[in-house]
């Protein structure tokens, strides 16, 4: 499957969310969307990169972007990590892997020498028509959500 590019249509999704229920792509038609992909709730990483997100997220709102992270982990879990760490961001599910897939984010890594299969932290800023503006693969977290805020505000002005 290849990963979609700048230009290209987001690929759809419905997958369960933190708090019950379902949320899809379709959900967001016709609003920009951040949709962010980590690899693992509460981790070091993905609970800064989550908390990034949830500290800028007044700006992200008053820009009228939505933004949604996601990862392989349980709606239930999510819901653990959002409780936990207070987090505002909606998370969504995919435990069958099949959005990551369709995103091109589920890769083969390796980590002190073990290769095994898990999530490139990788995000996506999509415009209102549902195309892709803007990739960020093997994100860095530091200073990451602000970048994407600022792309967002040229992208919406």
């Amino acid at each position: 499957m290849t990963a979609p590019g700048i230009g290209s249509a987001a690929p759809d999704f419905s997958l369960p969310r933190d708090g019950g229920g379902r949320i899809s792509l379709s959900d967001f038609q016709g609003k920009p969307l951040v949709l962010f992909f980590y690899p693992k709730d509460d981790t070091t990483g993905c609970t800064t990169e989550s908390l990034d997100f949830t500290a800028l997220a007044d700006e992200f709102a008053a820009a009228g972007v939505i933004v949604v992270g996601m990862s392989p982990d349980s709606a239930t879990c999510h819901d653990r990590f959002i409780k936990k760490h207070k987090l505002t961001v909606a998370l969504a599910s995919d435990e069958d892997r099949t959005t990551l897939q369709a995103y091109g984010v589920w890769k083969e890594k390796k980590m002190y020498g073990r290769t095994f299969m898990g999530v490139e932290r990788t995000t996506f800023l999509i415009r209102r028509d549902g195309t892709i503006a803007t990739i960020w693969q093997k994100v860095k977290v530091a200073g990451h959500a602000e970048t994407v805020l600022a792309a967002v505000r040229n992208l919406v002005a």
